[in-house]
């Protein structure tokens, strides 16, 4: 029985051109089904590692994973910036493309995705493993500043459990990974920067992790979003610009966002939409400043500075302990003239939001309360002049 495959020395049976460099896509898919062909036996499936060497590799057809105990394994995320390259001349560069193990995503088989996890029937999928590889969208057409061609990097389509995506590096890709219906999937050490989308767990899930990840989404999409989770952990993560949101929880519970840097353009940087109950923000810094870079100047995430940089949706939520660092000038908040908030508790009952410490070249309002709010405590958070409730129904000690 074989389990270990080089995508550089396996030929595709009745396809003697197929190659690795003209289409991966085609050797990852003969693998998986000599993997199926060998291991026929219920009680002994153990899978297999596909080895990507550090090379360019063109993907033209959709690799479909459809066995558990798979690992994809490369020697090498070879991340570099596409959007710095197609904003700039780049006569004197060493060098002006993704490198290692790199996988171009050119799709021409009508699929949109280079990857696509996916098993109806019982059990669920298990243990498959996308690690150290860089997966290019290699462009988003006639505006490469405009975050959308419709590539997926990876899409976990079927309910799953234990799943890793560990040191990738995803770039110019509408979405870089998509997973539905998680149950203790892992997503640690990688880089995913200049996606429309980095991290979307959609359908529900449960004890999943997004850790220590360096993040940074497009203008049109989520560095980090999630729907219908608890127990999600995101902690550890630096997030830069410029996500429309750096962490979008939907309709998510006893969930914790902690030990984050977020680096954010935009107001909604932690954006809890819809019920969201028991939560935990605490711990994280964020900085808030405006857009720097001339070809992105242009851009935002269509929000004015009263939505806030922490905007709450739900009920019994906690925000502890976070510094908050605002620099942006006066002329730049929207609706002109306003006070920018920095925590809205925009819904629901008893919130708590406890020393808190904010920072800013202006006058702010550090917590605003709804009038749909009712319950909330607020301590240690601002002062009076920077507490903005719409409702009496509130407890609220200044800082000292």
């Amino acid at each position: 029985m074989t389990t270990v495959y080089d995508v550089t020395t396996w030929s595709v049976p009745g396809n003697p051109t197929a190659t690795p460099h003209n289409d991966i896509g085609l050797i990852i898919n003969s693998i998986i089904a000599d993997v199926k062909s060998q291991q026929t036996n219920q009680v002994s499936k153990p899978g297999a590692v596909i080895y990507i060497p550090p090379g360019d590799y063109s993907l033209k057809t959709r690799v479909n994973v459809d066995i558990s105990f798979l690992t994809i394994r490369g020697s090498g995320h070879g991340f570099t910036s596409l959007s710095i390259r197609y904003n700039s001349s780049t006569s004197g560069w060493h060098e002006i493309n993704p490198g290692a193990s790199r996988v171009r995503v050119e799709n021409t088989d009508g699929n949109t995705e280079a990857f696509r996890v996916y098993r109806t029937g019982d059990p669920r999928l298990s243990s498959i493993v996308f690690e150290n590889f860089c997966l290019d969208g290699v462009s988003f057409g006639s505006n490469e500043n405009s975050y959308v061609n419709g590539k997926t990097g990876i899409l976990i389509d079927s309910a799953n459990d234990s799943c890793r995506v560990e040191r990738m590096g995803m770039v110019y890709l509408q979405h870089g990974l998509i997973v539905r219906d998680a149950d203790a999937l892992s997503v640690s050490g990688n880089f995913l920067a200049e996606n429309g989308t980095c991290v979307k767990l959609v359908g529900s899930g449960q004890a999943t992790k997004v850790t220590d990840n360096l993040i940074g989404a497009g203008y049109v999409g989520f560095s980090i979003y999630a729907e219908n989770h608890w127990g999600l952990l995101v902690t550890g993560n630096n997030i830069f610009p410029r996500g429309k949101s750096m962490v979008h929880f939907k309709n998510c519970t006893r969930s914790s966002i902690s030990a984050n840097r977020l680096h954010g353009y935009y107001p909604g940087m932690v954006y809890f939409e819809g019920v969201c109950t028991e939560n935990l923000v605490g711990a994280n810094h964020f900085f808030r400043e405006t857009e720097k870079f001339p070809p992105l100047l242009q851009y935002n995430n269509g929000l004015d500075d009263l939505f806030g940089l922490v905007h709450l949706e739900g009920g019994n939520n906690s925000v502890i302990g976070n510094h908050f660092s605002y620099d942006v000038p006066s002329g730049s908040v929207t609706p002109s003239g306003q006070t920018p908030t920095i925590i809205l508790v925009a819904s629901g009952n008893n919130n708590y939001i406890a020393t808190n410490n904010t920072v800013s070249s202006i006058a702010v309002k550090t917590v605003t309360l709804d009038s749909s709010t009712t319950g909330t405590k607020v301590l240690d958070s601002g002062s009076l002049a920077q507490f903005q409730p719409f409702q009496s129904s509130n407890a609220f000690r200044a800082t000292p």
